[in-house]
């Protein structure tokens, strides 16, 4: 009767196992800052988009009041009055582009990992012989 090699290195050579594990947790934390570092800049950029989008309809709201209020021939900078509360709709709409550009992808590379151990664990079952 044959022991499978991995119940065989695990009696015989534990620290290796424990070693795996480690590496596996670790690779696990480093692919959740990287998903959270994604997600905190995707909210902050969301949240900017946002507050753009109110001071822009803020300043769009004034202009139009004074557009309204002002006689057309005393208007100096009319350009003005669009211009202003442009730049903010501006700003925002490429901080909605930038936040949509990147989705966070947690455990790819722990998938990935996973996947080619397992791989490794069938073809030495299938040899018989003891991973190194």
């Amino acid at each position: 009767m044959s022991i499978h090699p991995l119940l065989r290195l695990a009696a015989t050579r534990p620290q290796l196992l424990v070693d795996h594990v480690e590496a596996y947790a670790a690779l696990v934390n480093e692919e959740i800052g990287e998903a959270v570092s994604i997600w905190k800049r995707r909210a902050l950029l969301g949240a900017t988009a946002l507050g753009l989008l109110f001071v822009g309809a803020v300043l769009g709201g004034m202009a139009l009041m004074l557009w309204a209020l002002t006689p057309a021939p005393t208007i100096r900078a009319a350009w003005a009055l669009s211009i202003v509360p442009a730049v903010p709709f501006v700003i925002s709409l490429l901080c909605l582009l930038a936040c949509r550009g990147e989705a966070p992808r947690p455990f790819k590379d722990v998938k990935e990992q996973l996947a080619a151990d397992f791989t490794m664990l069938r073809e030495v079952s299938s040899s018989g012989h003891s991973p190194s």
